[in-house]
């Protein structure tokens, strides 16, 4: 196994990889609040994705967004051989930590580049994950771009995941996110999040050249131990950060708490049920 971690330039899809955008004040501790918080909410889906394709030795896949590498290093344990590649450089490092928390920093590779520089040796992928969900109304053209450039670098006929939220009514973190959404007004159309739509996956896998086959619906309850937690999760993911730019850190903060208190519990836990979907589609 061979873990490669590449810095690039990928689309904003609702989380914190993007085009360079600056940094948000508190960058490292989001970037900590994420891997310690927020990622973890994920795993079903990976791991609901990676049963059904199998992964495991033989496997050599390419991580687009792969953020902090929660996703990476669990298909690592399931003998794959993994790379990833990210817009945010705190992400990979933290990223780095993980996949080399056996003291052999040789098996990481981090360079800077395209997406060519993921690639080792004369193998091509056979596994691409974009798991991170589609819900950013800017998200789709760049997103578009990597999955075709990186499609490019799989054999024929590899399966590309594609994440994305569940139905709105199924999604309780729904409700909480159109905070982001209204905060962000009038910079709605530059980022922050917006409802899934019915085929945005299928769409999406369309406009990149790909062919749709199969898809499932998994549970991602988020859960946090008590308000800060599920306040500082929900931050770090990205989604927030266009409110951040036009409204007050500490009015956000609130406006957030507000939102999630019907989620609270009588422990202090806050707790909501969230559907996501993903998509199974092939190379060309």
């Amino acid at each position: 196994m061979s873990p490669t971690l590449v810095r690039h330039q990928l689309p904003n899809s609702g989380s914190m990889h993007g085009d360079d955008p600056p940094a948000p004040a508190g960058a490292p501790m989001r970037t900590r609040d994420w891997a310690e918080i927020q990622e973890r909410m994920l795993v079903p889906l990976y791991e609901a994705a990676y049963d059904r394709l199998g992964v495991g030795p033989g496997t050599r896949l390419l991580g687009l967004g792969c953020g902090s590498g929660l996703a990476l290093l669990l298909a690592a344990g399931r003998g794959a051989q993994v790379s990833g590649v990210d817009a945010d450089e705190s992400r990979l490092e933290l990223a780095r930590e993980r996949l080399t928390a056996d003291g052999s920093p040789e098996h990481t590779r981090v360079v800077s580049g395209g997406l060519e520089a993921a690639a080792s040796g004369n193998a091509a992928f056979n596994v691409i994950t974009a798991f991170h969900p589609v819900g950013c109304v800017s998200s789709v053209e760049g997103l578009t771009t990597s999955l075709t450039a990186a499609a490019g670098l799989a054999e024929r006929g590899s399966a590309v995941v594609l994440g994305g939220w569940g139905p709105v009514e199924r999604c309780a973190t729904a409700g909480v996110l159109r905070v982001a959404q209204r905060l962000a007004d009038p910079l709605r159309t530059a980022g922050g999040w917006r409802p899934s739509g019915r085929d945005d996956l299928e769409e999406l896998a369309d406009r990149a050249g790909l062919r749709p086959d199969g898809s499932g619906r998994v549970a991602c309850p988020f859960g946090y131990a008590d308000m800060s937690s599920a306040v500082r999760g929900l931050l770090s993911t990205g989604l927030f950060d266009a409110a951040l730019e036009v409204t007050e850190p500490r009015q956000v903060e609130k406006e957030l708490a507000e939102a999630l208190h019907p989620y609270q519990r009588e422990d202090g836990a806050v707790w909501m049920s969230n559907v996501f979907r993903y998509l199974i589609a092939r190379t060309r």
